[in-house]
């Protein structure tokens, strides 16, 4: 599995970054408690390439995105895989407005410009490019209003921060937030917030949406020299559930700030001493008549973890 210099440089350099606009993090070399017994795993789909991220489709099943095969996937809730686009410039993040599928391509690959935002219309399969020339487009989130949060994850430089764009008038903020080395992002329970993580720190950062130029670190996810923090997604009662791309596991953060490990050991075989190499993106979702933590990961895999019996993963808004 080979990702593209660039975008390995890129992560590679979240190692050595040394500046950050939040206060500094605590060192990074302890191993995270586990908190993974109770926890079970099951496999929904695999060998599907390197995977970035995931929304759900509403009806039991997934759309990803294949980072090095540049393709869109749909998994069905029997575990079908049809690609729905191919030949895209590494595709990440993604969001589900009715029957409108927002994504991000050139992930890692846009360094001086290049990556998009698109939406596909699912009704007639029509593609349509939003925003060009993004730098290093990552995460997705859509906010109450409506609007889209790009998370551009640009390192070392230049800083570009979290973007918003309105689709009812195609007005675009860039740098809405100058929170450094985003990546995934989550609406707190309140509605009032928008969660992220610095990739360079391990920090969980929160950022206001009538002060977004005043981000907050809550959290400091510390487990070994880098975490490597990737997508995200919270409950209502506040907990945070976190990808751990370089360390092949997935934490939970309280809202008190403690966090632990659900699962761990899923790193590629084949994964380079870079991220990306695990766990990439995590969506809480429906299963049956429960609710279950689903992740994607580098190696090909979408799995689902069920929590124990005590956990609750009932989402905000649900």
């Amino acid at each position: 599995m080979r990702f593209p210099r660039s975008r390995r440089l890129v992560l590679g350099l979240a190692a050595l970054a040394a500046t950050t606009l939040l206060a500094p993090a605590a060192p990074a070399t302890a191993a995270a408690a586990s908190c993974a017994t109770g926890w079970r795993s099951e496999v929904v789909a695999d060998r599907l390439g390197a995977l970035e991220n995931l929304e759900a489709d509403g009806e039991g099943g997934f759309y990803a995105t294949g980072i090095v095969r540049g393709e869109l996937l749909h998994i069905d809730r029997a575990g079908t895989v049809t690609s729905l686009l191919t030949g895209l410039d590494h595709p990440a993040g993604l969001r589900l407005v009715d029957r409108t599928l927002y994504f991000l391509t050139g992930d890692g690959s846009t360094p001086n410009g290049g990556g998009t935002l698109r939406a596909l219309d699912l009704a007639t399969d029509r593609v349509t490019v939003l925003l060009p020339d993004l730098v290093q487009p990552n995460g997705l989130l859509v906010l109450p209003d409506g609007d889209l949060l790009v998370s551009q994850l640009s390192i070392p430089w230049p800083p570009v921060g979290l973007s918003r764009y309105r689709p009812r008038t195609g007005e675009f903020t860039l740098g809405w937030s100058a929170v450094p080395r985003p990546n995934g992002m989550a609406l707190t329970p309140d509605g009032g917030a928008v969660l992220t993580v610095d990739v360079a720190t391990s920090q969980l950062v929160r950022i206001p949406l009538t002060d977004p130029q005043s981000p907050t670190a809550v959290a400091t996810v510390a487990d070994g020299f880098l975490t490597g923090l990737d997508d995200l997604d919270i409950t209502a009662a506040g907990t945070v559930y976190i990808a751990g791309d370089y360390t092949g596991s997935v934490y939970r953060v309280d809202p008190t700030g403690g966090f632990c490990t659900v699962a761990t050991g899923w790193i590629a075989e084949d994964a380079g001493p870079f991220p990306p190499i695990g766990p990439t993106s995590v969506r809480i979702a429906r299963d049956g008549d429960r609710w279950a933590l689903y992740v994607t990961a580098i190696d090909g895999a979408l799995r689902r973890l069920i929590p124990p019996a005590g956990v609750d993963l009932t989402p905000p808004r649900a």
